[in-house]
């Protein structure tokens, strides 16, 4: 059984335990898109630590199980999403395909690589959703291969509305194992951030693409 607060919640320490989630309201990050962030998140860390990527794996499995049900095959989005994908297709045997960024330049010019049979149930499976457009990206090149994208899977989200509008207009489920608000609430109960640094985080939430200029 999937229990999601408990799992928000080690899901997001695991992250700042490793520093695959750094908090910066101090010294800011920024993002390849411009903007300025207090947080910078990279889940390729995960990999690294063996017990971390076992119990993301379970608990990924366990949550596509009960968001999205029976589905036949796990597609990961280049890159941080590959890695990912295949160790839940493994866990749950099933076929893995991926989804590159752009068209392979030579050879057969493949956007999709694996083998995807038109009507398969799949879930797309991220490391991380800010926007949401590259996920989404994915998700049409499934769908106009013939793919029936039941939904997406990621370890974590920003919470961002613009993301949520992302995924509503493009009629695409989501669920991930922790967000925003799971994490702020941990780094605070556990002195990551202070009263003044966790303010500025809320600020940054409201606003992100703004924030900072």
């Amino acid at each position: 059984m999937f229990h999601k607060l408990e799992v928000e919640q080690q899901v997001a320490e695991f992250l700042l335990q490793i520093k695959a989630i750094k908090l910066q309201p101090d010294k800011p990050f920024t993002w390849a898109s411009g903007w300025q962030s207090p947080i910078y998140c990279d889940n390729r860390l995960t990999l690294s630590h063996p017990t971390i990527r076992t119990y993301i794996r379970q608990q990924m499995v366990a949550m596509i199980q009960e968001e999205f049900g029976a589905v036949s095959c796990i597609a990961g989005v280049a890159t941080a999403g590959i890695p990912q994908g295949v160790l839940v297709a493994q866990e749950l045997g099933m076929p893995f395909l991926y989804v590159r960024a752009k068209p392979k330049e030579h050879g057969t010019g493949n956007l999709v690589e694996g083998e995807l049979h038109r009507g398969q149930r799949i879930v797309v499976v991220e490391d991380l959703i800010s926007t949401g457009k590259s996920s989404l990206q994915a998700v049409e090149a499934l769908r106009a291969a013939g793919g029936d994208v039941a939904g997406l899977a990621a370890i974590f989200t920003y919470g961002l509305d613009e993301a949520t509008e992302n995924f509503k207009n493009a009629r695409c489920r989501f669920a991930t194992l922790s967000n925003y608000a799971a994490l702020i609430k941990y780094a605070a109960n556990h002195q990551y951030v202070n009263d003044n640094q966790i303010e500025v985080l809320q600020q940054w939430r409201t606003n992100p693409s703004e924030w900072g200029k």
